[in-house]
């Protein structure tokens, strides 16, 4: 496992943490959360339908992005988050979206699915939040077929200028809401480079303010990474 690439001396939150916030979060999460990550998770989806088939949604929340995708895809979601999964439920019992085949409870850090079970597996507005990024994205990519993606939608650490310092100065007083916003691009790139099986497709900053980047991975075959 590659050791985190940290800007900081702050460890990263723990799992109790994380539960704890989204457990508060998962009434008001639609309402306020909703509207200030369309951009991103429409973006997100948008990559994923692309890539279509089989989709794993890390971190499906209260089932925002339903309507996001299509019949072009089979859509699983999960959370850790007990809470949120309850209202994803809720809305998948509407009826409404038949390309939802279920949502459940999980830990992303170890998933209960075979190897290259999936197309494709999303992340929005998640690995930033993770008690062990680098592991659930060695996750991710094991549960990817070779030549499917790992899309993922974030803020991401500014790294210099004043957004940078107004991210450090706000970073400690966040963890205890379950956030991380000085997490770097850095850490995700040198996680690919350790884990040899997955490489950097795009970087993008989501219109109209760039305040989200878009990152995709390629999983590569096994004969070429040599990644189980």
């Amino acid at each position: 496992m590659p050791k985190p690439l940290r800007t900081h001396d702050e460890p990263d939150p723990s799992r109790a943490v994380i539960e704890k916030a989204y457990a508060r979060w998962a009434p008001l999460y639609d309402a306020i959360c909703g509207p200030i990550f369309e951009n991103g998770r429409r973006a997100a989806a948008a990559a994923a339908r692309d890539v279509g088939g089989r989709i794993l949604e890390v971190g499906v929340g209260t089932g925002l992005s339903f309507s996001d995708y299509d019949e072009t895809t089979e859509i699983v979601g999960i959370d850790l988050s007990q809470p949120m999964v309850a209202k994803a439920q809720t809305r998948l019992m509407s009826g409404q979206f038949p390309h939802v085949k279920s949502v459940m409870v999980m830990d992303a850090e170890n998933l209960a699915f075979s190897d290259r079970m999936f197309d494709c597996v999303v992340a929005q507005f998640v690995i930033t939040l993770v008690a062990e990024p680098e592991r659930v994205l060695t996750e991710c990519a094991r549960v990817v077929r070779p030549g499917g993606e790992i899309i993922l939608v974030n803020h991401l650490y500014s790294e210099t200028g004043v957004k940078a310092a107004i991210e450090r100065w706000f970073a400690r007083p966040s963890r205890a809401l379950g956030l991380r916003p000085e997490f770097p691009f850095a850490r995700l790139a040198a996680w690919a480079r350790s884990h040899g099986g997955a490489e950097l497709i795009e970087r993008r900053p989501i219109k109209p303010f760039g305040l989200y980047t878009l990152v995709r991975f390629r999983r590569l075959a096994d004969e070429r990474s040599g990644a189980a």
